[in-house]
């Protein structure tokens, strides 16, 4: 992963797929606010990457079944269905231009043309994904677990000294 350091984050910039890791009862109030946040940006983006990917995947999986070319009812049916009968929806907050997870799998899965109906390719390019899908995870546990740690010790914090939580109301 990219990650380049935050302002109010103490620490060098993270190896690919290690989320930034600082001992929260070392950090400052504010610097763990930060740290949390930074942490919970990054776990959207990965997220976002994910959900992409799955799409890709369905996308290839619906052209392989196809006789021609992906109608539009084909690609709502692939990208639209979750299985349950519900609707996949959910905001993000990522924009286009954000930068891709530093996954080799994952901006090939963009570049790479694949023949839908040649079951070689699709099977390849599929592998490709999902590997890249089980990186990302890897990398969203991790996050999570950061997350969860920088959570319980502001947690702490706050049970402390409960007028930590006014210093973050606007001024």
């Amino acid at each position: 992963m990219n990650v380049t350091p935050q302002p109010g984050l103490p620490g060098d910039a993270v190896s690919a797929g290690t989320p930034p890791e600082r001992e929260p009862r070392s950090l400052t109030f504010d610097e763990l606010r930060a740290y949390r946040q930074h942490l919970t940006a990054e776990e959207d983006k990965v997220s976002y990457w994910r959900r992409l990917a799955h799409a890709r995947i369905d996308v290839l999986e619906a052209g392989a079944h196809s006789e021609g070319n992906l109608s539009f009812g084909d690609l709502v049916r692939a990208l639209g269905d979750t299985g349950s009968g519900q609707a996949r929806g959910q905001l993000a907050s990522i924009r286009a231009g954000d930068p891709l997870p530093d996954l080799p799998d994952l901006a090939d899965m963009w570049a790479r043309e694949v023949n839908p109906h040649d079951p070689e390719q699709v099977t390849d390019a599929i592998d490709r994904i999902r590997s890249a899908v089980e990186q990302l995870t890897r990398y969203r546990r991790a996050l999570h677990a950061r997350i969860d740690e920088a959570s319980a010790e502001l947690i702490r914090r706050y049970r402390e000294d409960p007028l930590l939580a006014l210093s973050i109301l606007p001024d």
